[in-house]
């Protein structure tokens, strides 16, 4: 197994809890918001001012953290370019930071564990974040895992729904979320107490548990009415522990009576500790998730401000690193790392896309 690699960052980078978060920049010549303050916006003179940086700077998802972070050590390593500087924010979080301006202090890639979404392009080009491509990097499943000394069980998403949901249908309404042992909800169920370690708000993984797991199923449940439903409860037993999955697998390791939501490079990296749940009868496994037969099934993203490219040295090299055959090919070292390869021919597509500096439109996102 690979070892996680140790990414050196010379300045900590800060993530401001206000609408709008900045990144600090290492060494001098920073430049601050339009108004001259840092943590302002950049203005459309800043966007178009020059500027020469000599670090790459990446933040977003922490499911897409651990591969961005292989490629960055692979690229200090092997070219004569600095180590990028790689920062977990989570998908949401990174995409305020990317989505900021065009100039020294915003980052040059954001990671996403799911697609961007339209309000995120739009607040990318109303800033004149205009020239964007998407680069898809591979498949990942979201697991829902717990100790290994437990013993197996398998889940349907509707009863994952009923879990985590804030309100449930009893006797055709809606009400508050009375359930406190999986055994109330199906008396199949271990008789253990619910607690949940799961993404927070800002993370690209809760949003696709959202997706593929609450909104595919309150559609087709009797007392929600056919309308998506996603919102989480709020009494304590699904609670939200940062963007970093493998806190929530050290607290699986310590605490056989909890379950967490995660990606599967997690599970991948960690099966001395944790196992996971089968969902709607079928394991979260490499071809399962590939085929789409895991129904929680999702694909990984990283997306690239492309008017930094010839402001920022190596950007453009970093991302042909990334994409080749060595890193995210069927044999790849990022495979072993957990990420579960593109087909061949749909790789050749995401590489054309970038090597046209093919620029993201709102009518490509879902």
């Amino acid at each position: 197994m690979i070892p996680r690699p140790f990414i050196y960052v010379t300045k900590p980078l800060a993530v401001a809890t206000s609408a709008v978060l900045l990144l600090s920049m290492v060494g001098c010549g920073q430049q601050s918001g339009g108004n001259g303050q840092a943590g302002a916006p950049a203005s459309g003179d800043q966007a178009a001012a020059g500027f020469d940086r000599d670090q790459i700077r990446i933040v977003g998802s922490s499911t897409v953290y651990p591969f961005s972070s292989y490629a960055a050590e692979e690229f200090g390593a092997t070219t004569d370019y600095s180590t990028p500087v790689v920062e977990s924010t989570g998908s949401g979080g990174g995409m305020k930071l990317f989505c900021t301006g065009i100039a020294e202090d915003t980052p040059d890639i954001t990671n996403a564990s799911r697609q961007m979404k339209k309000s995120e392009f739009d607040n990318c080009q109303a800033n004149g974040v205009n020239k964007i491509t998407e680069i898809t990097i591979g498949f990942d499943g979201i697991v829902i895992g717990q100790n290994k000394d437990n013993p197996a069980i398998n889940f349907s998403r509707e009863q994952v729904t009923l879990a985590v949901a804030a309100e449930v249908p009893v006797d055709g309404q809606l009400v508050d979320n009375p359930y406190k042992k999986w055994s109330d909800i199906d008396s199949s169920l271990p008789d253990r107490e619910i607690l949940i370690y799961g993404p927070p708000t800002s993370s690209g993984t809760r949003d696709a548990f959202e997706e593929l797991v609450m909104q595919a199923v309150t559609k087709k449940m009797e007392g929600y009415s056919g309308e998506e439903y996603s919102k989480i409860r709020q009494d304590g037993l699904y609670l939200p522990s940062g963007e970093n999955d493998n806190l929530i697998v050290q607290k699986l390791a310590n605490n056989p009576d909890a379950f967490g939501i995660f990606g599967y490079s997690f599970l991948e990296e960690n099966k001395d500790k944790i196992a996971a749940s089968t969902i709607d009868g079928v394991k979260p496994e490499r071809d399962l998730i590939s085929s789409g037969e895991y129904p929680v099934s999702r694909s990984l993203f990283f997306y690239v401000k492309n008017d930094h490219i010839d402001k920022v040295d190596g950007l453009a090299e970093f991302v042909d690193l990334f994409l080749s055959d060595k890193l995210i090919g069927s044999q790849g070292y990022m495979r072993k790392l957990g990420l579960i390869p593109l087909p061949q021919q749909r790789l050749a597509e995401v590489r054309d896309a970038w090597e046209n500096r093919k620029n993201l439109t709102k009518d490509a996102l879902h």
